[in-house]
């Protein structure tokens, strides 16, 4: 009898192994290319993804969104792979990530490193990002894909019949209020980019906010399956306060691998283009929001973005300009 049993549990344990093995081979959906602006020469470009394959097996096969949700996102698993990047046999990483995707590595302060981590965390060459400084300019935080909403109280986030949700990202019911109609921007630091996040304007800043979160992928494959990501996401946030653009809301969203969200400014009197932190390894963002009537962002951006394109942006690049002047 108990033989029985045990033949029948193992072939139950065996049908579900066999269902999961069919599952994970469950065809998937041609993905649209991740298209954008080139803001130097305005011309469409194709982003190259890293790791495209295995993203779209977690977000679209019915495996892979399990292993998502149990596993994935969880912190331990991007903890445990930021350590391995912080590993001196992470060395062998580098040079193959930078040819496949083409990283410029001559405005690099060194060119020899201790771990990947050491290598994705570099900083750049003095003056290697002019920022422009003057007052009534705001500059890009860092070098990525942006996104610009100038009144995000009409328009609709990322995709249609979905709105950035200011309370929920800012887990705070008095803050959101000072933002529910204000304007939003949305910096996206794919792998390949330089990931060091600097002030956008000058002016006092307010102690750091941490609020725990998961760790999905901000990359727009995923965004086309889990439109919330960036209220579910660990982040981290300050307040800037300026006489010209008001208290402008500085957060930087963790994603899947990244290690950590380190902040390395010090003192409560911050200086445009001045490094705020680094996030370690993995793709993440950086978000600014701005009080109603405070920043006219550049048209440029805001275009791209009602067409449903980011465009390319560098850290110190000019976003926009100050409606209140000096």
């Amino acid at each position: 009898m108990k033989i029985t049993k045990t033949k029948k549990r193992w072939g139950v344990i065996l049908l579900l192994l066999t269902i999961i093995a069919i599952l994970s081979f469950y065809p998937l959906p041609p993905q649209a290319p991740i298209q954008y602006y080139d803001r130097g020469s305005s011309v469409l470009k194709t982003e190259k993804v890293a790791a495209e394959k295995w993203l779209v097996w977690l977000y679209n096969n019915p495996v892979g969104q399990a292993t998502l949700w149990i596993l994935v996102k969880r912190k331990l698993v991007s903890s445990i792979y930021g350590n391995m990047m912080d590993s001196p046999l992470s060395t062998k990483k580098i040079q193959p990530f930078v040819e496949e995707f083409d990283i410029d590595m001559s405005s690099a302060q060194k060119q020899k490193f201790n771990s990947f981590n050491d290598f994705f965390t570099r900083k750049l060459k003095n003056n290697a990002r002019p920022i422009d400084t003057n007052s009534t300019i705001t500059v890009s935080p860092a070098d990525g894909k942006i996104l610009a909403y100038e009144d995000i109280s009409n328009n609709d986030f990322i995709i249609k019949g979905y709105r950035f949700d200011i309370l929920s990202f800012l887990n705070n019911d008095d803050l959101a209020k000072k933002y529910n109609d204000g304007s939003l921007v949305i910096i996206r630091l794919a792998p390949f980019d330089y990931h060091r996040f600097h002030f956008p304007i000058s002016g006092k800043a307010s102690p750091t906010t941490r609020i725990d979160g998961d760790y999905y992928s901000v990359n727009p494959l995923a965004l086309r399956k889990i439109i919330e990501i960036f209220c579910l996401n660990k982040r981290e946030f300050t307040i800037i306060s300026n006489p010209l653009f008001g208290d402008v809301v500085m957060a930087e969203v963790g994603a899947t691998m990244v290690g950590s969200i380190l902040q390395t400014y010090t003192g409560n009197f911050v200086k445009k283009g001045e490094e705020k932190g680094y996030f370690k390894f993995g793709g993440s963002s950086v978000v600014l929001l701005f009080e109603k009537d405070k920043i006219r962002i550049d048209n440029d951006l805001l275009i791209n973005t009602l067409n449903g394109y980011e465009t390319s942006i560098k850290e110190g690049e000019r976003i926009g300009v100050s409606i209140i002047t000096p």
